[in-house]
């Protein structure tokens, strides 16, 4: 009788554990759905090597792709020590070691599976054009260094090359657009949308050797060789694009500096842009190594020049104008300067790089009324070098590095010096704007002298505009705290170009603003280039999975359980149920 209620029991067990097995192998494989997995990552590299500096930059978007184009944003920012690689000429070897470092922290930051796919790239722009210019050998050799230090990297290097004008002002057009939303977005339902053109926004950007402009015009462009076209996530842009090679900040600097010295009878040079009570010494042949400066220089080199400042921003306007060949542009339309065609501006512009440093400097970068922007840096202008040096000198380090050739003798701001977009007219008078209405070209150099001498002399001048705030110091800006006595020129300098150069009216004024960043990302020409090379690099499917909903899920594992159990007390009724 025991072996039978045995057998019966051990039937029963093996039963209950074989139909909940069965159970739970139906949930699991019959009513599983197939899921994809999250994509994986990809990074990539870019080195901007820059005409004062080198950035390096690291993007990740995922290994599947949106319309062939990767969802791009920026991983790591890492500024390079030392100048732009177009100073190492005597020394290509530094070059390529200045790198090391940012280098490093790039690879620290990439999982080790990922860095041989991951591609590099080094693209050298305004700084390395010149020297290629000035000398080819040269600027070969410090390609050659850098190539060689980033060949050797566990990565993919793409090499290192010079980036041309048009490209540098298309790409920072697309890395705009991009993080603002502009090319392509995230729905609330969930799908990547495409806004509307109409949206899209200007580029403004300015470099140490070099200034574009970008944006989509009203019309069609005339001169087809000032037009880019590319293709991103499924849409064709064709925009308006110009680079100017000599008009980026330090350029300016110098061939303005350049100019002053050769109207100069004497040794003692006097610079309207510099502040009255500043002085400084210099040795002249510095100022024509620059393939910038086209003037001959003055036979007697040898003797050291004595560079005083004068605090006059209206002679410092007169000064700059002539960097700029306006005469060749009278009479013909859709026209900028130097000859160089140009649709008028349209729409939104961000301003970035130099033209945002410097205004930020001056604290112009809230939209200020053009009044108030033309008051603000004539203001400043006009103060004594000692009050300024008082009021920002302690921000300059005990060293002083070079700029142009010239010994600085004092220093301010935070990598505020360069890129500025602000428009500007001439100096307000009686809280209007004078000097720069919208008018024709021919009308605006009649209206010039506006700008050197308010009503009243310039104590009056000096009084029209609020008194100006202190200066909202960055730590972190390249070329921190080296050119106090640049500001008034940078902050001259890029009103003219806007006003007079890119034609910005009074009533447009409003449509630019000053950024270093947007959406967390730097804006440059790194992202734009990141982007287009995300449509060559090969898109990786997804990978598949079977999935089951929650409750299918609970139920199996209830099953499974029940499986383990009736197996378990069928092997305790084999073995310990007694024979008798």
């Amino acid at each position: 009788m025991g072996l039978t209620w045995k057998k019966r029991v051990l039937t029963a067990l093996l039963g209950a554990a074989a139909a909940s097995g069965l159970t739970t192998l139906i949930l699991l494989l019959v009513e599983a759905t197939s899921v994809l997995l999250p994509a994986d990552t990809k990074f990539g590299i870019v080195f901007d090597a820059g005409s004062s500096h080198t950035t390096l930059f690291v993007y990740r978007w995922p290994a599947d792709k949106e319309n062939n184009t990767g969802v791009v944003s920026q991983a790591l920012a890492c500024q390079v020590k030392g100048p732009g690689i177009s100073s190492y000429a005597s020394n290509p070897a530094q070059a390529g070691e200045s790198l090391q470092g940012c280098l490093e922290e790039a690879l620290a930051l990439i999982p080790e599976a990922r860095r041989q796919e991951t591609p590099m790239f080094l693209g050298a722009t305004a700084g390395m054009r010149l020297l290629s210019q000035k000398n080819s050998s040269q600027a070969g050799d410090i390609f050659a260094a850098v190539s060689r230090v980033l060949g050797q990297a566990p990565l993919d290097f793409w090499g290192a090359e010079l980036l041309a004008g048009q490209d540098e002002g298309a790409l920072g057009w697309i890395t705009i657009n991009y993080v603002l939303g502009m090319l392509i977005k995230y729905s609330f339902s969930g799908e990547w949308i495409r806004p509307l053109e109409g949206t899209l926004v200007g580029a403004l950007d300015m470099g140490g050797a070099s200034t574009q402009i970008t944006f989509v015009p009203g019309g069609p462009i005339l001169d087809k060789s000032t037009q880019a076209t590319f293709r991103l996530y499924g849409s064709e842009h064709r925009v308006y694009t110009h680079s100017y090679l000599c008009f980026g900040r330090d350029q300016m600097l110098t061939r303005l500096l350049a100019r002053l010295v050769e109207s100069s009878p004497g040794p003692l040079v006097r610079h309207p842009c510099y502040h009255s009570g500043y002085w400084t010494t210099l040795s002249p042949a510095t100022l024509y190594e620059s393939p910038c400066v086209h003037t001959t220089p003055p036979p007697d080199l040898a003797w050291n020049l004595t560079v005083e400042g004068t605090g006059n921003p209206g002679a410092c306007v007169s000064a700059i104008r002539g960097l700029f060949n306006f005469s060749s542009c009278e009479g013909r339309g859709h026209c900028a300067f130097d000859g160089v065609y140009q649709p008028p501006v349209r729409g939104r512009f961000y301003a970035f790089s130099n033209f945002y440093y410097t205004f930020h400097f001056l604290n112009l970068t809230s939209k200020q009324p053009l009044a108030t922007v033309n008051a603000t840096v004539w203001e400043f202008c006009q103060r004594p070098w000692k009050q300024v040096r008082g009021s920002w000198g302690h921000l300059s380090p005990p060293e002083l590095p070079q700029l142009s050739g010239l010994q600085q003798a004092g220093t301010w701001g935070a990598r505020i010096l360069g890129h500025v977009a602000s428009r500007a007219g001439g100096l307000p008078r009686e809280g209007k704007t004078a000097p720069w209405p919208s008018c024709s070209r021919q009308e605006t150099q009649g209206r010039i002298r506006g700008w050197e001498q308010p009503p009243g002399g310039q104590e009056r001048g000096r009084h029209l505009a609020p008194h100006l705030p202190g200066p909202q110091v960055e730590a972190s800006s390249p070329g921190q705290d080296r050119r106090l006595q640049d500001y008034c020129a940078s902050g001259l300098y890029i009103l003219t170009l806007l006003r007079e150069g890119y034609g910005f009216r009074e009533e447009t004024w409003p449509d630019i603003e000053f950024h270093k960043q947007a959406g967390g990302t730097d804006i440059g020409w790194t992202l734009g280039y990141m982007l287009n090379l995300t449509g060559v690099i090969l898109a990786e499917a997804p990978a598949r999975w079977r999935a089951e909903s929650y409750g299918i899920w609970a139920a199996g594992v209830v099953f499974a359980g029940l499986t383990l159990l009736a197996t378990l007390g069928a092997v305790a009724v084999h073995l310990l149920w007694p024979r008798g």
